[in-house]
C-alpha cells in the first residue's frame, strides 16, 4: 500500500468513526440484515471529477470484500450533468452507513478539481502555472492537493517541513528581508531554494540584493507585478517569481500576462463549493 493510500484510509476511518460512532440507528431499524442492494453516484452538475479512490476506500472501509465498485469515469476528466460517475453494490445497510461519508469527499474533492479547472482554463496559453497553498481543511491536506492536480494544477509546498518560504512575520521577526533570507541561506541545504515574499519595491531590491531563488510578489496590481516581473527578470532571468493576493477569475488572466511563472490561488481550498452528486441506492431483487 502506498503513502497515499494509507493518508486516504486513516483520513475515511476518522471520518467513518465521526458519524457512524456505534452504528447506524436508522437502517438497522428499517433495513433487513441481509438485504442486498446496488446504487449509482450520478453528477447532478458539470464538474471535474476527483476523489474516486477516496469514496471507493470509504465504502470499502464499511463493507470490505463484500463491496463491488466500479468507476465509469477518471479522475481529472469532466464530465456533464446527470452522468453517472460510478455503481456500487453490497450490504444495503453498509451502502447507507458508508454513503453520506463516501459523497462529502466526492462532492468536496470534485468542487476543488473543477475551480482548479477553471483558474487552468483562464491562463491557458500563457506559461504560468496555478498553484495551491496551506490553506485547506485541517487533516484533507493530501486529498485536497491531490483535487487540485485532478483539476490541472500544481501543488506548491505540502507543508513547513518541504520548503522555505520567507513571509512578513519571518521579515518582521529576523529584522528585514536580506537578514531572512541570508539566516535561511546560512541553514539550509544546497538543494532548498529561498523563497521570500515582497509587498513593495523597496523590498524587493532586498530580495534581489540577497539572492533570493524565487520571489513572491504580494498583494500588488497587474501592472505592479509586470514591472516587478520584467525588475527581477532583468537581474537575473533564472529567477522564479510568484504572484499571490487578490487573485480571482475575473483577473487572473491579467497577472499571468505579466508575465510570472507562478499563481498560487488559496481560494482552489478554501472557498471551492462543494458539487452536487447523489447516490440512487435500489434493493437487488433475485431473479
Amino acid at each position: 500500500m502506498t503513502y497515499y493510500q494509507n493518508v486516504v484510509r486513516e483520513i475515511v476511518k476518522n471520518a467513518l468513526h465521526e458519524d457512524l460512532g456505534n452504528g447506524d440507528l436508522t437502517s438497522e431499524a428499517t433495513i433487513p440484515e441481509d438485504l442486498e442492494a446496488c446504487g449509482k453516484i450520478i453528477a447532478r452538475e458539470d464538474m471535474v471529477v476527483a476523489g474516486l479512490e477516496v469514496a471507493k476506500a470509504t465504502f470499502e472501509e464499511v463493507l470490505g470484500n463484500n463491496l463491488i465498485f466500479e468507476s465509469f469515469t477518471n479522475n481529472g476528466c469532466a464530465i456533464r450533468a446527470d452522468t453517472c460517475i460510478g455503481y456500487v453494490k453490497g450490504s444495503a445497510r453498509g451502502l447507507l452507513a458508508a454513503e453520506r461519508v463516501a459523497l462529502n469527499f466526492l462532492m468536496r474533492l470534485c468542487g476543488i478539481a473543477t475551480l482548479t479547472r477553471q483558474y487552468v482554463e483562464a491562463v491557458k496559453g500563457t506559461k504560468a502555472k496555478i498553484v495551491d497553498t496551506r490553506k485547506t481543511t485541517p487533516g484533507l491536506r493530501t486529498l485536497e492537493k491531490a483535487a487540485v492536480v485532478a483539476g490541472g494544477g500544481n501543488n506548491h509546498r505540502f507543508g513547513l517541513y518541504d520548503g522555505i518560504l520567507i513571509k512578513d512575520n519571518h521579515i518582521s521577526l529576523a529584522g528585514g528581508v536580506e537578514q531572512a533570507i541570508r539566516a535561511a541561506r546560512s541553514r539550509a541545504t544546497h538543494t532548498l531554494r529561498i523563497e521570500v515574499e515582497v509587498e513593495d519595491m523597496d523590498q524587493l531590491h532586498e530580495a534581489l540584493r540577497a539572492g533570493a531563488d524565487v520571489i513572491l510578489l504580494d498583494n500588488m496590481s497587474p501592472a505592479q507585478v509586470k514591472e516587478a516581473t520584467q525588475l527581477i527578470k532583468s537581474f537575473d532571468n533564472r529567477i522564479i517569481v510568484e504572484v499571490s493576493g487578490g487573485i480571482n477569475l475575473s483577473n487572473v488572466r491579467d497577472y499571468a500576462e505579466a508575465g510570472v511563472d507562478i499563481i498560487s490561488v488559496g481560494a482552489l481550498t478554501h472557498s471551492a463549493r462543494a458539487m452536487d452528486i447523489s447516490l440512487d441506492i435500489t434493493p437487488v431483487t433475485n431473479q
